[in-house]
């Protein structure tokens, strides 16, 4: 079982030292980082309906906090890109979201993807 979120982050470099410089303009540069999701039931699985609204970051700047404290830098911008999945993740994810729906105030495990996901989920097998 796999799954994990990919964000495309805009970072900013800093020298540590003062005797340090970067070439001007070169001090941001974009990074993807990918974050394991949690297996299905399991503490903080719900990363998805507290972070995203419909495919896109629900919070930028909450979402570049958090991005700072994974990367230990200055975060310019970060914006989600996708939650990849395999399958047997994917299934074990629609069966927790229907064993409680109401926790997504959907009807079903489809509007609840829709809603937090949109069409930013990968299903693929390696």
């Amino acid at each position: 079982m796999h799954g994990q979120y990919v964000f495309t982050v805009r970072v900013r470099l800093e020298p540590a030292q003062p005797a340090i410089s970067l070439e001007p303009g070169s001090e941001t540069t974009t990074v993807t980082v990918r974050r394991v999701a949690p297996e299905p039931g399991t503490g903080g699985w719900r990363f998805f309906r507290d972070t995203l609204w419909r495919g896109e970051v629900a919070d930028e700047a909450h979402v570049r906090r958090l991005a700072e404290d994974w990367l230990d830098l200055p975060v310019e911008s970060a914006s989600f890109s996708e939650l990849q999945v395999d399958t047997v993740y994917f299934d074990a994810m629609k069966s927790a979201i229907a064993s409680d729906l109401d926790a997504f105030n959907a009807e079903t495990v489809s509007e609840a993807l829709s809603k937090y996901l949109g069409s930013s989920i990968r299903v693929q097998d390696v």
